[in-house]
C-alpha cells in the first residue's frame, strides 16, 4: 500500500507540484500588491471576478475583499472540472485560496499621485502577477478559468477574452461610479491584458516563415541543418510570369526569427520572406500549446 502510495506521489512529480504552487504564491503576491497598493487606495475597479469583488467592497467597505473574491469564484470551479481538467481545477482551487490570502495579508503602499500613470502602473504588476499564475498549471480562479477553457476550446487569446468579459464590469463601473472611474479601469484592464499575455507567451511566441527563391535547395538544407526546424516545399507558380516557383514552408520560435533572415540574406540576398503570427502551434518539437 505505501509503495502504491509512492507510486502515485511520483506520478504528479513533486518537483512540479512545488514549481506550479511557487508560481500561484508569487503570482497572487504581485497582483496583491497591485490591488491593495494601487486600486483600492485609488478606487480603481479591476476586471472580471476582481472587479466585480471591489465594486461590491466599495459599496459595502465591511465585506471582506478577499472573502468575496473566494465566494464569487464558487459556481466557476465546476466550469474548470467539466471543460479544462481536474488537474487545472485543484490547482486552481488552491490558486484561488491563495490569492484571496494575499490580497487579505498583503498590502504595499505605492505611492503615485497621477491616477492615469497609477493604472499603468497597476495593469503592469497585475498583468505580470497574473501571466505568473498561468505561467504554472493552474489559475487564480474568476475569468482566468473561463479564459483557458475559451483559450482550449476556440483558440481565442487570454488577453483577448480577458478584455470581452470586463466589459460589463466598465458599463457597471461608469454607472454606478463615474464615467473617469470606467476610463481608468480600461486602461489598467488593457495594460493588464497585454502584459499578462506577454508573460504568459513569453519568447514561446511561434512564427510561420514563407520563403520564395531560385535558391531553394540550398535554403532548405540550411534551415534543416543549422536551425534544425523542419521544412515545407509547396510547389507554386508565378501569377505574373506564370513560372512554376517553389515556396519554403517553416514555422520557429520568435527568438530564432534573426537567425533565419540572417541566414535567408546569405544564401539568396532576392528572396521574398514573409513572417505571420501564429496563435498557437501542435507539435511536439516546436509546439507551444497551452499546458493546462
Amino acid at each position: 500500500m505505501i509503495s502504491g502510495f509512492r507510486g502515485v506521489i511520483g506520478g504528479y512529480h513533486i518537483g512540479s507540484i512545488l514549481r506550479n504552487l511557487g508560481l500561484i504564491s508569487i503570482g497572487s503576491v504581485i497582483c496583491a500588491v497591485a490591488i491593495n497598493g494601487i486600486l483600492v487606495p485609488k478606487a480603481f475597479v479591476s476586471g472580471g471576478v476582481t472587479g466585480l469583488a471591489l465594486v461590491i467592497h466599495y459599496l459595502a467597505p465591511g465585506i471582506s475583499l478577499g472573502a468575496l473574491y473566494l465566494l464569487l469564484n464558487i459556481p466557476l470551479f465546476a466550469l474548470g472540472w467539466k471543460y479544462v481538467g481536474r488537474r487545472f481545477f485543484l490547482y486552481s482551487i488552491v490558486g484561488t485560496f491563495l490569492f484571496s490570502l494575499a490580497v487579505e495579508w498583503i498590502s504595499i503602499p505605492i505611492s503615485i499621485q497621477d491616477k492615469f500613470l497609477a493604472a499603468l502602473l497597476a495593469g503592469i504588476i497585475m498583468g505580470v502577477g497574473l501571466g505568473v499564475i498561468l505561467r504554472s498549471a493552474g489559475s487564480s480562479g474568476g475569468t482566468d478559468i473561463l479564459s483557458v477553457m475559451i483559450l482550449m476550446r476556440f483558440s481565442i487569446s487570454l488577453g483577448n477574452t480577458t478584455l470581452a468579459f470586463n466589459s460589463a464590469v466598465l458599463i457597471m463601473t461608469a454607472i454606478l461610479f463615474s464615467l473617469e472611474s470606467a476610463l481608468y479601469t480600461l486602461v489598467f484592464i488593457y495594460v493588464t491584458a497585454r502584459v499578462m499575455d506577454l508573460v504568459v507567451t513569453g519568447l514561446s511566441q511561434r512564427k510561420s516563415v514563407m520563403i520564395i527563391s531560385k535558391s531553394k535547395t540550398e535554403l532548405v538544407r540550411s534551415i534543416l541543418e543549422k536551425l534544425d526546424r523542419g521544412v515545407t516545399v509547396i510547389q507554386a507558380k508565378g501569377g505574373y510570369s506564370d513560372e512554376p516557383s517553389d515556396i519554403i514552408y517553416t514555422v520557429i520560435a520568435f527568438r530564432e526569427l534573426p537567425r533565419l533572415k540572417r541566414l535567408v540574406t546569405a544564401v539568396d540576398p532576392d528572396a521574398f520572406l514573409v513572417v505571420t503570427e501564429t496563435t498557437e502551434v501542435m507539435g511536439q518539437r516546436i509546439g507551444n500549446q497551452p499546458h493546462w
